[in-house]
């Protein structure tokens, strides 16, 4: 099985006061590379990027191997970046692993334990304590009607709603907690 890695980066991230794909931890590690990291150390083929606000700034922290896609409508919310990165997945993998980049303590391990599930008909996603969180793994087969069904900032929730979806619990691994706001001083 083949497994896209998707990280979905291109919101303004009002809360954070800065767009998260430009956040980096006090040691100066980009939350961009190493969400990028997580995808690849996770047994993702390949990765590619949605950026939206700040583009020009963001991409230097990218490296050269992942694709980029610009979601153009990405003030819409999670699902315009979402529509964005399905509708520019190459045709080889079986699934994608769709992360976000505000997830600092999900790491490869969680990714490559989500993405074993992978084949063409899964519906799987991470699960911490046994609560339903990021990231999620979509079969091909689910693509279309996914982007087709993703709206505002649900992203997949909709389409994942009333479905089988396989919770692979990784709460061993990670919180899995994203993080919206700056650390208080």
């Amino acid at each position: 099985m083949t497994v896209h890695g998707l990280l979905l980066a291109a919101g303004a991230g009002t809360r954070m006061g800065q767009p998260k794909a430009l956040v980096r931890d006090p040691d100066g590690t980009s939350w961009l590379a190493r969400s990028v990291d997580a995808l690849v150390d996770g047994g993702c083929e390949t990765v590619t990027v949605v950026l939206g606000a700040a583009v020009d700034d963001a991409l230097p922290l990218l490296p050269d191997a992942v694709a980029v896609v610009v979601a153009a409508d990405w003030a819409e919310g999670m699902a315009a970046s979402l529509r964005a990165g399905l509708a520019a997945l190459p045709a080889g993998p079986d699934a994608v692993v769709v992360s976000l980049v505000d997830l600092p303590d999900v790491d490869g391990r969680v990714v490559r334990r989500v993405a074993s599930a992978a084949d063409a008909g899964t519906l799987a996603r991470a699960a911490y304590a046994g609560v339903p969180g990021h990231p999620v793994l979509l079969g091909r087969d689910h693509w279309s009607g996914v982007a087709a069904t993703a709206t505002g900032d649900a992203g997949a929730r909709d389409y994942l709603r009333g479905r089988e979806v396989t919770l692979v619990e990784c709460g061993d691994l990670a919180t899995g907690r994203d993080v919206d706001r700056p650390p208080a001083d």
